[in-house]
């Protein structure tokens, strides 16, 4: 039995015994005190001075009242023959004070020189406030008053007991799917997660069966992918897929300023769960909250730590009897604890990647359904010209060539418009970037140079469009775009992408006899390019070991923890094979450059003349594309 506490006192019979004794007080106060007052007419008042029967008159507004000399006898018995008896005044009676009424509407200018000349004594009131109005004005306040404090009261009594009450609680919101939500079928390009995620989904709804077999349903299912490719997404199509209950909370919504709060709405999302089970729980951006504990320098955090050992705690004590299932996304696996990614808590790993050709076809037929297309929009080779953008990507291309379209009063959205949606996404906006005339050659001969060095190197991508207008934060740029999406690299394709990459420092050097600082990022770009082909991939001297594994590590000070993988000799020859394989691919990119001058000088003509040239007009200038690669020295030929 709950046990009860003790009865509250109800004070409210208090309040109503202070407001009806405020109410008499102001009642009694108002009421006249004077009982001895005849109600005589104005003409009867008059008669009374001119006879000097009035000693004072008080006026307030048009209200007489005053005192007699002498007592009156009133009602008249003179004016009483003639009046029929129901309309006979009471018995008379005398009277020492009067009441009665100025005439406001015909008004009296000689009253007051009457007054003075009887010798009355005047005196002049405000007009005298009704007693209802008098009430308001004196009690409403003081109502308004009590009632807000005792509202304020009730807000602060109800607001500390439920913030008590919730603030441990889980914040997930609970969808009810229906058919109307988002389903699989609005999902494209990831037709291996979906696979996969429809065997959880009919284990949910068809549980039997596999119980039948003996089959265990996984606990957990980790969703992993770059930004934008739909992990959330997924999701939410799995909540409309399953006919069961889904709980969706961010990772960040669990860690608070209060220790052990976290870990409090952990107990209480998994036990609303269990109580609706089946259920499914997505738990959104797991590295906010499942990062690897004891990881680098001043990185402890009580509370986050104390969450997430909550929430391996009660990803253990399911049973599968339950039928939860934990879902959770993120683009950081490498950052997570891997007592998270064991067996028994996230069982399985669903990678949701970058869409191929197929897929961003499909992606793209499903953000542009609803759009009002020109029939000159090929979606095959839209995909084909944006290798390497997500769904999110894809998206928002659909979207910006409709706002180009729209912002042009176009009746439907063309091809040109996606083409410059595609500039847009890829490049950026184009600036209005005033250059001179040096300034516009010295971008000229640099995007020329990467296009060149592009196009007479058979394994580099295809040139597909070079322009000297500022894009975002370059002045030029020059973009490619590859024949067939690229899962494996090779040695020989990375050092056309390394020579590409030099091609606007070289095509500098040569034609201007100077260099500038518009390289920056194609050097630094070609550096990290070049240290990866010599410690990740065992492509330079120091041959096929791995001598760098954590380049990228997300934690400060982690290193300073582990073992020292590599030498000082080792490091040093790592950075002088990095030098050498830059230098020779520049010296190569050089020679192509001088042999090749008159196409460069006619490509730089172009861009001055037309300030973007695409592959056709390329292909004019430069003439047909060659079918031999540059040569690459000696020195970094393959073994």
């Amino acid at each position: 039995m709950e046990q009860q506490g003790p009865p509250k006192l109800n004070l409210s019979w208090i309040w109503w015994v202070i407001l009806l004794g405020l109410i008499a007080w102001n009642v009694i106060g108002l009421l006249p005190t004077d009982t001895a007052s005849a109600d005589i007419p104005y003409t009867t008042f008059l008669g009374q001075v001119r006879d000097g029967n009035v000693s004072s008159v008080t006026i307030a507004g048009t209200e007489i009242s005053g005192a007699f000399e002498q007592p009156l006898l009133w009602p008249d018995p003179a004016i009483s023959p003639g009046v029929p008896s129901e309309q006979r005044p009471q018995t008379p009676q005398r009277y020492t004070r009067f009441r009665t009424t100025f005439p406001e509407a015909v008004g009296d200018p000689t009253l007051l020189s009457t007054l003075d000349a009887q010798g009355v004594i005047v005196e002049v009131r405000p007009p005298a406030t009704p007693i209802l109005a008098m009430l308001l004005a004196n009690i409403l306040p003081l109502l308004l008053l009590v009632g807000l404090m005792v509202w304020m009261g009730r807000r602060m009594t109800q607001g500390q007991a439920s913030g008590l009450t919730d603030f441990g609680r889980s914040k997930a919101r609970r969808h009810v799917s229906t058919r109307t939500d988002i389903t699989f079928d609005d999902v494209a390009g990831a037709d291996e997660a979906k696979t996969d995620l429809k065997e959880v989904v009919d284990f949910l709804r068809f549980p039997g069966k596999y119980h039948s077999l003996g089959a265990r349903i996984p606990k957990g299912v980790l969703l992993v992918g770059p930004p934008g490719t739909g992990k959330t997404l997924m999701a939410r199509a799995v909540a409309g897929e399953a006919s069961v209950p889904f709980y969706s909370i961010s990772a960040s919504e669990f860690v608070e300023m209060f220790v052990g709060v976290g870990a409090s709405r952990v107990r209480d999302l998994f036990e609303r769960a269990k109580q609706t089970s089946p259920a499914i729980v997505f738990i959104d951006e797991l590295d906010a909250v499942g990062r690897r504990r004891g990881a680098g320098v001043g990185t402890v955090n009580d509370e986050r730590e104390q969450t997430l050992n909550q929430l391996l705690v009660e990803m253990d004590g399911f049973d599968d009897r339950h039928e939860v299932i934990i879902m959770a996304a993120t683009n950081r696996p490498d950052v997570l604890d891997p007592a998270l990614l064991r067996p028994g808590r996230f069982d399985r790993e669903v990678v949701v990647g970058l869409p191929d050709r197929k897929g961003r076809e499909e992606i793209l037929r499903i953000h542009t359904r609803h759009l009002n297309l020109s029939p000159d929009v090929d979606l095959h080779l839209l995909a084909g010209a944006t290798t390497g953008l997500s769904g999110a990507d894809l998206a928002n291309l659909a979207n910006e060539a409709a706002l180009i379209a729209a912002r042009r009063n176009h009746q439907h959205v063309s091809a040109v418009d996606f083409d410059e949606a595609i500039d847009r996404v890829l490049l950026g906006s184009a600036r209005s970037v005033l250059l001179n005339e040096q300034d516009r050659r010295i971008v000229a001969y640099h995007e020329a140079g990467h296009a060149l060095v592009a196009w007479l190197t058979p394994t580099a991508d295809p040139v597909h469009k070079v322009s000297i207008i500022p894009h975002g934060q370059a002045l030029g740029v020059t973009k490619q775009l590859p024949k067939e999406d690229r899962y494996n690299l090779g040695r020989e394709y990375l050092l056309g992408r390394l020579a590409v990459m030099l091609g606007g420092r070289a095509a500098e050097e040569i034609a201007l006899d100077d260099i500038t600082t518009g390289a920056e990022s194609d050097l630094v770009e070609a550096t990290r390019l070049a240290r990866r082909m010599v410690t990740r991939w065992g492509m330079g001297s120091l041959g096929p070991i791995a001598l760098d594994t954590n380049d990228e590590e997300p934690f400060l000070g982690y290193s300073l923890s582990q073992n020292r993988e590599i030498s000082e000799e080792t490091a040093s020859r790592i950075d002088r094979e990095v030098h050498r394989l830059i230098e020779d691919q520049h010296r190569a990119v050089c020679d192509l450059l001088i042999e090749h001058r008159h196409m460069l000088d006619a490509l730089v003509e172009a861009l001055l003349t037309d300030e973007s040239v695409d592959d056709v007009q390329i292909a004019k200038v430069l003439g047909p594309r060659p079918t031999q690669p540059i040569p690459v020295p000696s020195g970094v030929q393959a073994g």
